[in-house]
């Protein structure tokens, strides 16, 4: 069953203008990595780790609306984390996005924040 709006908790990750078109925010909630991305003015927010080995993808290299990790060569889509190139084989989680008063927000259930390992 899906949660409902009561089941969710919105997360603040940092303000839409530190992430200009075309760039990419590495924000941290709790224990875990967030990587925010700007494709073209529409934000979106996905697990800022490699499924495939520990790597920040804030590091990696932005290519139209996807990522590589540049530690093995894994490439991700922003849009819906599903792995492109290998050899990651679990996508990167993706969080709905909210831009509120300037500011980026994901709305995800309560509980630890949702990550493929």
């Amino acid at each position: 069953m899906a949660p409902t709006k009561s089941d969710l908790r919105r997360i603040d990750l940092c303000a839409a203008d530190e992430v200009p078109p075309g760039t990419k925010k590495l924000c941290e909630v709790g224990d875990e990595l967030v990587l925010v991305t700007n494709l073209a003015g529409t934000f979106h927010a996905t697990q800022g780790i490699c499924t495939h080995e520990y790597f920040e993808l804030d590091r990696g290299a932005m290519t139209g609306d996807s990522i590589l990790c540049t530690l093995h060569m894994s490439r991700f889509s922003l849009i819906d984390g599903e792995v492109i190139d290998p050899p990651a084989e679990l996508p990167l989680a993706v969080y709905p996005v909210a831009v509120e008063g300037g500011r980026v927000l994901i709305d995800v259930p309560a509980g630890p924040l949702e990550v493929n390992r």
